[in-house]
């Protein structure tokens, strides 16, 4: 039956507190508001509970409230009430609760002991105090007392008692010395919680007659001291002296020497021992032991752990500290006192109490007339606190009765209240360890809807982001809030908007169409009210090009880039930081507009970048590692183990690799017998090893280093191992590279390359050289050098082959049998010359010459090839000699003809052969004469036009420079151009060989020719050259223009034309120089000379040469066609029959492998054209 009665109570206190949630009023924090609204008095500030006073100056004890109207105060003493305008001594400050006690002006402390509870009052409550206890502090003297020195045994224990004046509070314990130096403390003597001395054993040093106890009094900032205490050691030594001093040698027993003990608890006694700590306290437990040697503690907690984190260990592991301490800290706990001789220990069984602390404290309630509410109280302790009420600081059973008001425990529930129901009620916790009191006030209002707002508030969100516009509101009954936009607006409602219970309108993803002017409006059953505020949504901030990962080599340069894009109306701002704090104060890095510069950058500039853009609505980062990278740090801690005669193994530590992996680690020896201070390449390993099986020499004193290698190079070698030194041994090798070759035609050179250092195996290296003549039956003739590399064998004949072998001995023996070499002693110039010399002309300006070998026994050597010399004797067309230059050209190996190329055509020539060897070259063969048929001529020297006249022009010109034959004639084509550069019909004329100038006559006036000459042997026509001219104006006409120029309209037209022909002329220029085609060519190539033949590009002879039956000349002075071809020699020679020059090579086998260089004839430049531009008036005609 009770536990039905029980339900439906339980029930209703719980809707009750949800109606408490949903329906109580939030009073916000606004200081205009909270000054118009009536408030039941609240205390702000008191002194401590229990409040200990200096008893030399003015006791304060506070007590501050607020309230609406102003509160007013008043104090109990000891439960009575304390009537302060009846005390001169006593004062309370104005506006305020807080007392003054004049103890300063003649009034004593000690008169005001007791317990005081201040109360604020106004027309709506009333609220109190703790109980605040006033105790002026205590510093009493030490009593006077008589203390007998401490005469102690060695080895013994010994405690020296403080027991220091009991004071309020209680005194801070420290010993000293007469010369106020603190006395040291060591696991042996130490200072208890109790503030005694401890020794857990005497030693000699101990004795003293200074040991003082010192208690400080902090409140009234005083120290008292206790008498000195002596303290006598006596050691054993001593003691037996004095022994034997005052007894018989028959009463002698002799002392007993200091003996060793167990530990023996000195604090606490005995086995166990009890402790209550209360919760949020810190619990110290102590243990000292005496005992000889000086025993170790060590804690633990049976059936548990020590708590982490809390468990502290003081006074040498004496004092166990576990700070805020709670229920789960109660237990047993035991400490163990140990030395070599055994242990002692003892349990302390901690118990931990709690004063009351809150679970839930009571909180203000402010309700509107007719609601519901409830007032909550809980706390917790051990033993569990007991609740009581109080209203406006009376016992709640004795307070004037309210029907809106009911008391269930630790609950007071309200219904239908009223503006009289508002008062302060007292929630009061206590157990025997202490009490709880909290003030909470039930504040009843009429209020009609008040908007906190500013009006017209701006508010500016990024676009996609949250807006949230405040309604703060108040107003009792709570208020009713609604939201529209615009002047004319609708309610607002829907998904797209979140109305908070605080009036906050929240619109979830804000975009630019939400932009615009809110009105909120409050309403409540006394009144409504409204307010519009403005929203403006900016274009977020974004990171256009974000900072990237960068790899940089120590002491390089390196940026970082943020590039951004922001709203117009909003100030960005730029910070960069370096693992998300400041970048370093170093001048080294550079902050610019857009970017980041590390200049310099070191192993410290390893890390994360970040930019950060902020602007007042948004922020926005991103982030970019930097890598610095180096070559590696080298190699350390080499050891060689594993030695042997011919091996060793070498071990090493890595260097930092500086973030780049290393690759490879090469090993580099030194030999110190041989080559001190060189070291060579030994091997290499990968870089994830970090040892290697060397394979050594004899005869070596060893050192070896390692090289670490990455990405970006190698580091310094490492510190060299130490030295190895292996034994010797006969040679392993012989020296290499034996050869056998006479200097002079009778001897022999052989040498060798001589063994290095390490080669030798051992000291006293030398060589064995033998050698014998080969294909005959000779025995070998050795001799014994000592460590050279060349031996020279005398009396030989000429270019004889030899067997050779080089042998490599030491003290210790020979090296293998050496492998056998064939070398040739001296060689002598060749005897004989080539004969039977023949000379075959192929064209003007190639031949081919035969001859016969020579007896290779002549040679007298190894035979390198033979020699041409040829050389012009006289050009057939002019009769006249001149400087011979003589050419040489080489055709190696055992040929018998060749090809001269780059003769002069008409021309005498005369050429020899000899053979050559390594010795040098063998007699000439006898001269042979030959000659060159006739070529094409050269282009004439020179073409002048003089003389122009109306319908002339006078033609001069030299002949050609290279004739090469007997001229037969020249030819001349001209052909008129037109101002638009196109070619009028080609004339051709022909002109005797004996002629140098020509008049042309019959041409038209004011016209431009353009003049093709070139000469012709009977072979067929040279090269051309090209020149330009043109013929003068007509009088008449010439008058008439001159009338015309007189007239203003014509000079302005010619001024016109003057500028447009400049323009045109710069663009002709500019277009000349950068490679384009001037117009007059364009049409010069589009009207070539027929009689110009086009030559194959196949041809394989050189382009100087042409044979008998292609007499076709190429032009060259003007451009030939895009397509044009030189047309293939006749001749079936190869190149690998021309021999070489001075600008030539041929191989050993007589291929050629250079490329013969003959002169040409230099091509008339196109600056010979005439360059005279058209006039003015000669571009107003045109030929016909």
């Amino acid at each position: 039956m009770m536990k039905k009665m029980s339900m439906p109570t339980s029930k209703t206190s719980l809707v009750l507190f949800l109606c408490q949630i949903i329906s109580a009023l939030d009073v916000p924090l606004d200081s205009k508001l909270l000054e118009e609204l009536s408030q039941p008095p609240t205390i702000t500030q008191q002194s401590p509970k229990d409040y200990i006073v200096d008893p030399r100056e003015n006791i304060v004890i506070q007590c501050e409230a607020k309230g609406k109207p102003p509160p007013s105060f008043s104090w109990t003493r000891n439960g009575t009430h304390f009537d302060i305008d009846k005390d001169a001594q006593v004062t309370m400050k104005p506006n305020s609760g807080t007392l003054v006690i004049n103890i300063m002006n003649g009034g004593k402390a000690e008169a005001y002991e007791g317990v005081y509870q201040c109360t604020a009052r106004n027309e709506r409550g009333a609220a109190i105090s703790n109980n605040i206890v006033i105790r002026p502090s205590r510093s009493p003297l030490w009593t006077k007392e008589k203390l007998e020195p401490n005469h102690v045994r060695e080895g013994d224990s010994l405690v020296l008692h403080c027991r220091p004046p009991v004071g309020l509070p209680p005194p801070i314990i420290f010993w000293m010395d007469n010369a106020f130096q603190r006395l040291p403390q060591s696991e042996r003597v130490s200072q208890g919680l109790n503030g005694d001395l401890y020794f857990s054993n005497v030693q000699p040093e101990d004795t003293r007659e200074d040991y003082i106890c010192y208690a400080r009094f902090n409140h009234t900032q005083t120290i008292q001291q206790k008498q000195p205490i002596s303290v006598k050691v006596f050691s054993m030594d001593s003691l037996n002296d004095t022994i034997a001093a005052n007894l018989s040698d028959t009463d002698i027993y002799g002392a007993k020497p200091v003996t060793e003990r167990q530990p023996v608890l000195l604090t606490p006694t005995g086995s166990t021992s009890t402790k209550v700590e209360l919760r949020g306290n810190v619990l110290l437990l102590e243990c000292i032991a005496a005992g000889l040697p000086t025993p170790v503690i060590r804690w633990i907690k049976e059936g548990g752990e020590l708590p982490a984190n809390r468990t502290f260990f003081e006074n040498f592991r004496k004092t166990l500290k576990i700070i805020d301490v709670s229920e789960a800290d109660s237990g047993n706990y035991k400490c163990i006192a140990r030395n070599t001789l055994g242990s002692a220990h003892h349990v302390i069984s901690v118990t931990v109490k709690a004063a009351p602390y809150w679970i839930t404290a009571p909180r203000n309630l402010v309700l509107s007339p007719g609601e519901d509410g409830t007032l909550i109280c809980r706390a917790n302790g051990n033993p569990k606190p007991s609740i009581s009420w109080l209203a406006n600081g009376v016992p709640i059973a004795i307070a004037p009765e309210d029907p809106s008001r009911k008391v269930d425990g630790d609950t007071i529930i309200f219904s239908h209240v009223q503006e009289r129901s508002s008062a302060v009620y007292q929630c009061n916790a206590s157990n025997e360890y202490g009490y709880l009191l909290s003030n909470a006030f039930v504040n009843v209002l009429a209020e009609p809807p008040r908007i906190l707002t500013p009006a017209n508030k701006l508010y500016q969100v990024i676009a996609d982001s949250p807006a949230l516009l405040d309604c703060a509101y108040f107003g009792s009954p709570k208020p009713e809030i609604e939201w529209f936009k615009g002047v004319k607006g609708s309610i607002l409602r829907g998904n797209e908007y979140v109305f908070h219970d605080n009036g906050t309108l929240e619109i979830p993803v804000a975009q630019k169409n939400s932009a615009g002017t809110y009105t909120c409006v409050a309403r409540n059953e006394l009144g409504k009210i409204q307010n519009e505020v403005q929203l403006e949504i900016k274009d977020p901030t974004m990171i256009i090009k974000q900072p990237e990962y960068k790899v940089i080599q120590r002491y390089g340069q390196v940026s970082f880039e943020c590039i951004i894009k922001h709203d117009s109306t909003l100030l960005p701002t730029v910070t960069w930081l370096k693992d998300n704090d400041e970048l370093p104060d170093d001048d080294r890095f550079l902050v610019g507009k857009d970017n980041l510069t590390i200049m310099n950058v070191t192993d410290k500039d390893d890390g994360t970048y970040t930019c950060i853009v902020n602007t007042t609505l948004d922020s926005v980062s991103a982030s970019a590692v930097l890598t610095v990278v180096a070559r590696p740090n080298p190699p350390f801690d080499l050891e060689l183990t594993g030695q042997l005669e011919r091996s060793i193994d070498l071990s090493w530590i890595p260097g930092d690799e500086n973030n780049s992996p290393i690759t490879n680690f090469v090993i580099e020896y030194e030999d110190a017998l041989h080559e001190p201070g060189v070291w060579h390449y030994q091997t290499e390993v990968p870089g994830t090893q970090t040892t290697v099986h060397l394979k050594l020499s004899p005869y070596v004193n060893y050192s070896f280093r390692v090289i670490a290698v990455n990405k970006i190079g190698r580091s310094q070698p490492s510190e060299p191992s130490e030295q190895y030194l292996t034994k010797s041994a006969s040679p392993d090798e012989n020296p290499a590279n034996v050869q056998g070759i006479g200097s002079e035609p009778d001897n022999l050179v052989i040498t060798w390359e001589p063994l290095k250092g390490f080669q030798s195996n051992g000291p006293g290296l030398q060589y064995k050289v033998s050698w014998r003549q080969k294909d005959v039956d000779d025995e070998w003739t050795s001799v014994i050098v000592a460590n050279v590399s060349k031996y020279i064998v005398s009396g030989t004949p000429t270019f004889v082959p030899y067997e050779i072998k080089v042998q490599a001995l030491n003290d210790l023996g020979y090296a293998p049998e050496p492998s056998e070499v064939i070398g040739h002693s001296g060689e002598d110039l060749p005897m004989v010359a080539p004969g039977n010399v023949q000379v075959h002309v192929i064209n003007s300006t190639l031949a081919k010459v035969h001859w016969d070998p020579v007896p290779l026994k002549t040679v007298r050597g190894h035979l390198q090839g033979y020699k041409v010399y040829y050389w012009k004797v006289q050009s057939l067309s002019r009769r006249s000699r001149r400087h011979v230059e003589q050419k040489i050209l080489t055709f190696r190996g055992n040929k018998t003809f060749g090809m001269l190329p780059g003769l002069e055509p008409y021309s005498s020539y005369k050429l020899n052969v000899r053979v050559v060897n390594g010795k040098g070259e063998g007699p000439a063969s006898p001269d042979k004469v030959f000659r060159t048929p006739e070529g094409v001529p050269s282009s004439p020297s020179f073409l002048k036009i003089t003389n122009p006249t109306l319908d002339s022009l006078t033609l001069e010109w030299g002949s050609p420079t290279h004739p090469n034959g007997v001229l037969t004639s020249y030819t001349l084509k001209f052909q008129p151009i037109n101002n638009t550069h196109e070619l009028g019909p080609l004339v051709e004329i022909r002109i005797p060989a004996n002629e140098s100038s020509l008049i042309l006559k019959n041409l038209n006036y004011s016209t431009r020719y353009k003049f093709y000459f070139n000469a012709q042997t009977s072979v067929g026509s040279g090269s051309q050259i090209t020149e330009e001219a043109v013929t003068i104006m007509d009088e008449a006409m010439a008058s008439r223009q001159v009338d015309i120029a007189t007239q203003g309209w014509f000079i302005g037209l010619m001024c016109a034309v003057a500028l447009l022909i400049l323009i045109l002329l710069i663009v002709c220029f500019i277009r000349r120089n950068k490679g384009g085609k001037y117009p007059v060519k364009e049409k010069e190539d589009a009207h070539a000379d027929p009689e110009i033949q086009p030559m194959k590009e196949d041809d394989g002879t050189f382009g100087e040469y042409s044979d008998a039956e292609d007499h076709k000349p190429l032009k060259k002075g003007s451009r030939t066609p895009s397509d044009r071809t030189v047309k293939k020699e006749d001749s079936d020679d190869s190149l690998v029959d021309y021999g070489e020059g001075v600008n030539g090579q041929f191989n050993e086998d007589g291929s050629f492998i250079g490329q013969y260089s003959g002169k040409k004839e230099k091509e008339p430049a196109e600056g010979n054209e005439s360059s005279e531009a058209p006039s003015p008036v000669n571009a107003m005609n045109s030929f016909v």
